[in-house]
């Protein structure tokens, strides 16, 4: 016995105790600060309530918006929002923030994903950090138990397909600004954000479930064919999930604290207008 650990059955048993000789650690380091860094970045500026909007531009945290204060710094036009200004019965100790309505559902989808489920259970709960390391002494409750709102992956990812209709109208949108046609470096942003949040939607294993589940025969009929094809299409999404989970999130909150630049004039955004 060495260090807090032993060796039983020529496995080393103790937390964070491994004969794995490669920087196992980096990865579990990487993904736990990358998660806290974002996650955290962006709950923050849902409580914001501002900075939200740059014509033709709107944020991802606040789309689509219900409602939207009557006045502030950046915040969404009224006759942008579905329900105008929030009612006067909106709590006092809560911002007035869009974000709190239906973009929370993309917090729900990534929240219950299969990979994002390993990712921060490993980077927080620690049971295992990584494989063949050994794990803090807790035992894993999950879906059973403790996180048992995990197992409303399948139903969340039809919000996860609603969101993506808001957000691609959102970049479509972002070609305009006052009935006129145009392109800025915020119309590029809101296009690649759709386009890889697509990529990370489309290779979820519910939305493969959903196209190419209980299928006995692929090639029975024209129906059965087609579904095939995109069943193997999301599989080529789904062999990346891990790249498009990072990928998009990533860019979320870029194309937020772009959007949030330039909304409170610390940055210009190059456009034909």
């Amino acid at each position: 016995m060495s260090g807090g650990s032993a060796s039983i059955g020529g496995h080393v048993s103790g937390f964070a105790a491994t004969r794995r000789s490669d920087g196992w650690w980096q990865g579990w380091a990487l993904t736990a600060g990358g998660l806290f860094l974002f996650f955290g970045y962006l709950t923050l500026r849902a409580f914001t309530g501002k900075y939200y909007w740059a014509d033709p531009y709107i944020s991802p945290v606040a789309s689509p918006p219900l409602f939207t204060p009557v006045n502030g710094p950046g915040v969404v036009p009224l006759h942008h929002a579905w329900f105008g200004a929030f009612p006067s019965f909106w709590p006092r100790f809560l911002p007035q923030s869009p974000a709190f309505f239906i973009p929370g559902l993309a917090i729900a989808f990534r929240a219950t994903c299969y990979y994002y489920r390993k990712a921060y259970y490993r980077a927080f709960a620690a049971t295992p950090p990584a494989c063949a390391v050994g794990g803090a002494p807790l035992k894993y409750r999950g879906e059973t138990a403790l996180l048992l709102f995990q197992n409303l992956h399948r139903y969340v990812l039809y919000g996860a397909l609603l969101l993506l209709v808001f957000l691609w109208y959102d970049a479509f949108a972002a070609f305009f600004r006052n009935g006129k046609f145009g392109i800025g470096v915020g119309t590029l942003v809101l296009i690649i954000n759709a386009t890889l949040l697509s990529g990370y939607t489309f290779g979820c294993h519910s939305w493969r479930h959903l196209i190419g589940g209980k299928l006995n025969c692929f090639s029975c009929d024209g129906a059965s064919k087609t579904r095939y094809k995109i069943w193997k299409k999301s599989t080529w999404l789904n062999e990346r999930h891990m790249l498009f989970a990072w990928l998009s999130l990533f860019w979320v909150a870029f194309t937020d604290f772009y959007v949030m630049m330039v909304s409170s004039h610390h940055i210009t955004d190059l456009n034909t207008w």
